[in-house]
This record gives C-alpha cells, structure tokens and sequence, in this order.
C-alpha cells in the first residue's frame, strides 16, 4: 500500500472513463437494498472511496431525470470466481436515482466510474498513540464503515461499531455488513438498542477511555457527522469523516462538492476528500446531500 507525504495511505487511482458493469444481486436489506455489481476491469478500492453509477439503460428516461450519475460508496469488495471483483452498494430510496438503482436486476447493466477520492488513515497513522478504533455510522453511511471495519479486522486491529438510524423503516444491512459482535445500535424511535443518537454511545465510549489512545472513524448524515467532529475535536481526540455532498464528475471539474477548510478557502469532496480530519474542515454541515 503507498502513502502520501503524510502518513495517509495512498489512494486508488480511479481510470479514466466509464465502463460497463453486470448486475449480478440485488437484494433487501431491512428497510434499504443492497446490489452487487461485477467489475471486471477497475482497481480494488480501498475503504472510504466511492464510485459514479448510472443505471443502464433509460437513466434519463422520465423528464430527463435523473440526468447525473449518483456517487455511492461501496459497502463490501470481494473477489469473483470469473475473474474481476463483486462491488456490494447499500442504497437508500431517496429520489429518482437511488430508485432506478433500486430497481436494477440481476443480468442488468450498470455504467461505473471509479474508484474516486481518498481512503481512511489506519489508527496509528491518525493517531500514534491509538489502541483501536471506534465507527460510527448513521444511516446509509454504514457502508463505509463496514468497509473499514473489515481491514481493521483483517489487520488484527481493535474497533467498535456504533451504527445509528432515525427507525426500523430507515435502517439495513447491519446483520449482513457488521453482524453482532462488537456492534451496539441507536434508534431514535427506541425501537432497538439505545433510545437517542449513535452521538450518545460515542459519549459513553470516550467518557471511558483514554481520550489519547481514540482514533474516531464516521459516516452518516452531516448533522450527525458535525456532532461526531464537534465531540471529538472538544476533547482533543483525532477523527476521520467521510462526508456526502452533491457530485457531478467525480474529478474535480465541477466545484459541486466543494467544502469550507478551517484555514479558509474550500477543498473538493471528490478528490481531497471524502475522507477529511475533523479539524481540516470549517463544519461538516456544508456536505449537505442532494437528493438521489
């Protein structure tokens, strides 16, 4: 794995120029859908990253909506016995493009680009004194997480996860991309779990440890995210988030994503993020989501 000048691992480099990839599941996942796409040609990426999807065809079939590709991160990587990658993706049915993804079959096709922006530092890179790591996911921004939350296992490396959801209805894939172990939940309809915001388990975690030993992971809705980043940043413990923004290349053409740095100026989601330090960036608030 390469590394940048800093420390951080290097990303992967996404090839330029779409290609066509088959649908090979799709699937429920408690109130959201997972599908599977095989990538026969692109690199593996790493966790953090994310991709340009475009159903294929009749993308803009209906009012020429939804015209743009939607950046999803992926939520699993795993070989595929014919050669190339299976690439799994949690969605959420927001708009008129995560409902055309949705709708998607298996023998389907599905117009990729990627992989795009940077990848999540390994503990010891974000934090040198770190005896673990502690995710923390809110809604669809559990895929990431659990990407994350695999190579920390893989490497040996300690993590909790704390995954949150507005309700039963907006909440999947917990059982299929984090099963049970180490996983504590938060619904804030109390229908499971703790009865609030995931930001109430990450309090009772550091409330417990030693703050110079954290190294905070998160992904999920930018109020939530802002949360995460305000908490961490008060007790002087080093965060990671991936934030979501309105993207339409995914190369850093368009300016559609650009964010607020705390030393003034903006930096572009696509390719100096989406993975930022929590103390690089003015407020995690201006990564607002368009609607997919």
């Amino acid at each position: 794995m390469s590394a940048d000048s800093g420390g951080k691992p290097g990303r992967t480099q996404a090839p330029f120029g779409r290609r066509l990839c088959e649908v090979a599941d799709s699937r429920p996942a408690g109130g959201y859908r997972i599908f599977t796409l095989i990538d026969e040609d692109g690199p593996s990426p790493g966790p953090g990253q994310f991709y340009m999807l475009a159903a294929h065809p009749d993308w803009a079939a209906e009012g020429g909506r939804p015209y743009l590709p939607r950046a999803i991160s992926h939520a699993r990587v795993s070989g595929n016995p014919a050669g190339g990658q299976r690439l799994d993706f949690l969605i959420d049915e927001v708009g008129p493009g995560t409902s055309r993804l949705a709708a998607m079959s298996p023998g389907d096709a599905c117009w990729i680009t990627g992989p795009f922006g940077g990848r999540f530092s390994l503990p010891r890179q974000l934090n040198p004194k770190a005896a673990g790591a502690v995710l923390v996911g809110g809604g669809i921004g559990i895929a990431p997480m659990a990407v994350l939350r695999r190579e920390l296992v893989d490497r040996g490396i300690p993590s909790r996860s704390l995954l949150g959801f507005r309700d039963r209805e907006h909440s999947g894939g917990i059982d299929e991309l984090f099963g049970c172990e180490e996983t504590r939940l938060a619904f804030e309809d109390g229908s499971s779990g703790h009865k609030g915001y995931v930001t109430d388990l990450l309090l009772q975690i550091l409330e417990g440890d030693d703050s110079g030993s954290a190294a905070v992971y998160s992904c999920g809705p930018p109020a939530m995210l802002e949360a995460v980043r305000r908490i961490c940043l008060d007790r002087g413990i080093p965060v990671e988030l991936a934030l979501e923004s309105p993207m339409a290349c995914g190369y850093g053409a368009c300016f559609g994503c650009a964010v607020p740095k705390a030393d003034g100026g903006y930096m572009r989601l696509c390719i100096d993020g989406p993975v930022v330090r929590g103390d690089e960036i003015a407020t995690a608030m201006a990564g607002e989501p368009a609607v997919g």
